[in-house]
């Protein structure tokens, strides 16, 4: 005869946790705050995923990532990390063709990019790389996460490089969709091709304060 013994961490224990890592998800899928979102909206914009999903085939998109944080430690980042860490990325399809595709997730610090921001990114890039298939990257982003310092600029440095081994292997398209400064615009412009919306995006150097 075989005795059944019931502990807590049994089923009860892993259907919480399996409720916990929806909740999670949903979390990451909806953004920081309602008041973030309107706040997007009220400047005449989309958030991230509105713009993926307006760009790929319904029910297409496979999100790479999305419960990565950052794990910077001083100006009160410790505090503040929501998931996603500011860049929606993954790939879906297009008319039937397959593309890989990052967004700026603007209501995260402005959109701006640390480690592992950059991360994420270099890592969409090589699958985009790997599989011979188009990038699409959604622009909408405040630069280096100058909190982060040089690990941030770190990442730029591999998103440059990878746009450059890019180059002639791959079709790469950046879509401009608001302010876009540092990083943000370097690596558009090592791509092939750039859209800007009118009256909504720029881009520049960086901003009047770090010139003077």
């Amino acid at each position: 005869m075989t005795a059944t013994v019931s502990t807590a961490d049994g089923p009860p224990a892993a259907a919480g946790r399996v409720a916990e890592l929806h909740a999670i998800r949903e979390q990451a899928r909806r953004g920081p705050s309602e008041r973030a979102t309107e706040a997007q909206h009220a400047k005449g914009k989309l958030t991230a995923r509105e713009r993926i999903g307006l760009l790929l085939d319904e029910g297409s998109f496979r999100e790479v990532e999305p419960l990565r944080r950052h794990r910077a430690t001083g100006f009160g980042l410790e505090a503040k990390k929501p998931y996603t860490d500011g860049v929606i990325t993954g790939w879906g399809t297009v008319h039937g063709r397959t593309v890989f595709v990052y967004a700026h997730d603007f209501r995260i610090f402005g959109g701006a990019l640390g480690e592992a921001h950059a991360t994420k990114i270099h890592k969409i890039m090589d699958m985009a790389i790997a599989a011979g298939a188009p990038l699409v990257s959604l622009n909408d982003g405040a630069g280096a996460r100058i909190q982060e310092g040089v690990s941030a600029l770190a990442g730029y440095g591999g998103i440059f490089q990878r746009n450059t081994r890019a180059s002639g292997v791959i079709p790469q398209i950046s879509v401009m969709l608001g302010p876009c400064a540092g990083g943000a615009a370097y690596s558009p412009a090592l791509t092939d091709f750039v859209f800007m919306v009118r009256e909504t995006s720029q881009m520049f150097i960086t901003g009047p304060d770090v010139v003077r």
